[in-house]
């Protein structure tokens, strides 16, 4: 064998070796995806441990990792004070009293002077009950003409004629799918158990019916994101099931959040930039404006973001730090001490956030303390990414090449929080609006059929604007829905979760006045 075989046959084993790497750390990665833990938090005395090796033989074994300071890791959070213990039963409850008297003082009560008593209180549990809603009209005529019409009160507006059900029930079905995320067969056995037997189709049919109606309130809602100047993006995946296939298709829950504000969903069967466009089906009409309005979308690395915005100079995209730390974090066992110092930086810019957010900032500091500290962080790390990248002994297939090659693709879009205070430093918000579909979706597996998927958006949007602005989502269904039938669609912007709950604080502040 000559030289040139040799060195031949030694690339290739150098190849094979360098795959077999990159192949198990996809393993690993998979194997701490499926088993391993999902929070990426990381003690930071584990974090000094990467930077400094050196620390495990000088530092004495009982020191704890609160010797560290725990604000330069994002993900810690610090004990906080421990707050007061509320009342085992709260005082707003309404009281029932029951007092028992000894046998001998029922035998002969004037035999006996009450001195005292001693009380136990108990929290007791009274089970929702159906009820039977008779209306009755009374119909009468004119004395003294007979010829007269009779006259009739009318029936007052409704959702649909001849529905057995009202708008509490109405209320109570959404809330436990919605908020409570129970399908349908189990709502149909808890109602069977109390003494009333709806067929599930039913409880969809009612779901449907609401969703109908609610569909004004969610269009104000979406009015209130079209004219948003700064919204968060994000979609999951949704199966659903599609007659003739005999399997369930994957459809996509598109997500809008306005840091502060509302949250929308929207429903589309796939993934392209359809979903997109929908978001912005007003904006989009503005792209021929002589001056559009300046409009910031902060999303992942989704290439679908970066296509739909390439020809639309009034859309800025902003990155996400979480996806770019994410990804270091899943190559922290390729190169520890080099990751490590990566996620240290990340946290000193997650620091800075939380000083900013507890301190209650104004855009302007804001924007102010970014450029004179966060900045700089940020030029530390793209000089090292860039000269990270030039480096062939990271391969591009492995984690580590993953993150360093996402996070460079991502710079343009990552520094454009700097200059702008009201931008928020990573998407998590609208992922944490994300949250409570997937809890659902665990549940009750998938959404009946397609066009079944918008019905659930619009729900879902009610329920968590609900949520996000303290409103009982029951409560507020049930009024809603009673008041829908008989209000004009001018004044469906009254009753939108934000202006309702104003205006019950109003009404109570005048009660107690």
């Amino acid at each position: 064998m000559d030289d040139a075989e040799r060195q031949k046959l030694l690339d290739q084993i150098a190849l094979q070796a360098a795959e077999i790497v990159v192949l198990k750390q996809t393993i690993d990665a998979l194997c701490r995806r499926i088993f391993g833990s999902k929070s990426e938090t990381i003690d930071p005395a584990q974090l000094e441990l990467w930077l400094n090796p050196d620390l495990a033989k000088k530092e004495r074994a009982a020191e704890t990792p609160n010797d560290v300071p725990a604000a330069e890791d994002p993900q810690h959070k610090p004990k906080s004070k421990k707050q007061p213990r509320p009342p085992r039963i709260p005082e707003h409850l309404p009281l029932v009293e029951e007092t028992i008297h000894p046998a001998e003082v029922l035998a002969e009560p004037e035999a006996w002077r009450r001195i005292g008593e001693e009380v136990r209180e108990q929290l007791h549990f009274k089970r929702a009950e159906f009820q039977r809603i008779r209306l009755i009209r009374a119909k009468y005529v004119r004395i003294g003409d007979a010829l007269a019409k009779p006259i009739i009160s009318p029936l007052p507006p409704s959702l649909q004629d001849r529905c057995i059900a009202t708008p509490a029930l109405i209320a109570e079905v959404i809330d436990n799918r919605y908020v409570c995320h129970l399908p349908y067969y189990r709502q149909e056995e808890m109602f069977a158990r109390m003494g009333v037997r709806i067929h599930r189709k039913t409880l969809c049919d009612w779901t449907l019916l609401a969703s109908d109606w609610l569909s004004a309130i969610y269009r104000e809602i979406e009015f209130e994101h079209w004219r948003s100047s700064y919204r968060q993006l994000d979609e999951t995946p949704i199966d659903y099931l599609e007659p003739g296939h005999g399997k369930a298709r994957t459809g996509y829950l598109w997500t809008s959040n306005i840091p502060g504000g509302s949250v929308l969903y929207r429903w589309r069967k796939s993934r392209d930039q359809g979903g997109i466009v929908e978001l912005f089906a007003q904006s989009s009409t503005e792209d021929d404006a002589p001056d559009p309005p300046r409009c910031v979308i902060q999303c992942d690395g989704y290439t679908a973001y970066p296509a739909w915005a390439d020809d639309k100079s009034w859309i800025v995209l902003m990155g996400c730090h979480a996806h770019v730390r994410r990804k270091f974090f899943e190559a922290k066992d390729q190169s520890p001490k080099l990751v490590g110092w990566i996620l240290r930086q990340i946290a000193h810019l997650y620091r800075i956030e939380k000083d900013l957010r507890e301190s209650g900032a104004s855009s302007v500091l804001r924007e102010a303390l970014r450029a004179s500290q966060s900045q700089f962080i940020h030029q530390r790390l793209k000089r090292l990414f860039d000269k990270l990248a030039l480096r062939k002994s990271i391969l591009p297939k492995s984690q580590l090449g993953k993150a360093i090659r996402y996070a460079i693709n991502q710079w343009d879009h990552l520094v454009v929080y700097l200059s702008d205070g009201r931008i928020e430093i990573d998407n998590n918000l609208v992922e944490n609006a994300i949250r409570p579909t997937k809890l659902g979706a665990k549940n009750w597996l998938f959404i009946g059929r397609e066009a079944s998927g918008q019905k659930s958006a619009i729900l879902y949007t009610i329920v968590e604007n609900c949520r996000r602005h303290g409103i009982n989502p029951r409560e507020y269904v049930e009024d809603v829905l009673t008041r829908l039938p008989a209000l004009k669609a001018s004044e469906v912007a009254e009753i939108t979760p934000v202006k309702w709950q104003a205006a019950r604080s109003g009404k109570i502040r005048r009660q107690a006045a």
